[in-house]
């Protein structure tokens, strides 16, 4: 069989490119009340993969480049980060890696979609190997309407959202953004996934300008995900107080280190290292 009669997943970006990975048995496919959930076996190293609305959210073959990003790069710039809330990441990855860290008591779920957790138990066990865990709280509601009232909660907020499309919409906006701030504690950080500055770039620096009018520390750092548009992310580092780099836990460090795949200290401080193309996309 040629690869152009196999039953393929593409995904095609604003530029006219994408990706193309072989399609196995179908495993799981609903649409819920926000969106259509899949998770199909794929002909190829990737593994399992995870879409929404026919997008990709995950595959069990290099999901942690992403997980790590988002959940260790803040987490470690936070001497004692106990109380964390994730907006999103149903399948529970950032759970997972949130919760590698000794220093954590709770870690609150929001996500608006029950059925991707479901789904993700049954058939993305190594993602959502985590969210049975006692630490870990799972809120099956509306982040935007759970925001509004909490103030000083959380030391780290992760937005591991959809694109800033259907149900993941709302969290793109500087209302949104402001009360994430307001949840915050002294010292706390947000992190938001930003999008592909290569494939998305209007999205990349509409995104950032309503950051940087609710954050007096915005900076973004990257890495690179071999199954996201581009092949190339980037995640947004926001704060009242904390600088990047401004701290790492030194103590955290070995624990946290051999459990990764991607992340160490080395590639911790050199994801902050931007293009010159992506800092005249941020900083005009």
């Amino acid at each position: 069989m040629t690869l152009t009669q196999e039953k393929l997943y593409t995904e095609i970006t604003p530029g006219g490119y994408g990706i193309a990975i072989k399609r196995g048995e179908t495993l799981f496919s609903e649409q819920s009340d926000y969106q259509k959930v899949e998770i199909f076996e794929s002909n190829s190293t990737l593994g399992r993969v995870l879409t929404l609305d026919d997008l990709m959210m995950l595959t069990e073959g290099d999901e942690w480049h992403y997980h790590e990003m988002i959940a260790h790069i803040p987490m470690m710039q936070h001497p004692n980060p106990e109380t964390v809330l994730v907006i999103g990441g149903g399948d529970g990855g950032t759970v997972r890696e949130v919760l590698k860290h000794k220093t954590v008591k709770k870690v609150v779920l929001c996500e608006i979609d029950g059925m991707v957790i479901d789904a993700c138990k049954k058939y993305l066990p190594t993602v959502a190997c985590e969210l049975d865990n006692p630490k870990c709280e799972i809120l099956v509601e509306d982040a935007i309407e759970y925001m509004k009232d909490k103030e000083n909660m959380f030391d780290i907020v992760l937005i591991d959202s959809t694109d800033p499309m259907g149900p993941g919409e709302g969290l793109f906006t500087d209302e949104f953004y402001t009360n994430v701030k307001r949840s915050l504690k002294k010292g706390g950080i947000m992190v938001a996934q930003s999008e592909s500055p290569f494939a998305q770039t209007e999205s990349v620096r509409k995104m950032y300008v309503q950051l940087k009018k609710v954050f007096p520390i915005c900076a973004p750092y990257t890495s690179n995900i071999p199954t996201y548009p581009g092949g190339y992310w980037a995640w947004a580092f926001c704060s009242e107080e904390v600088e990047p780099l401004s701290y790492y836990a030194e103590d955290r460090e070995q624990d946290i280190v051999k459990t990764c795949k991607i992340y160490n200290r080395e590639y911790h401080n050199a994801r902050f290292a931007l293009p010159n193309y992506l800092k005249n996309l941020i900083h005009g």
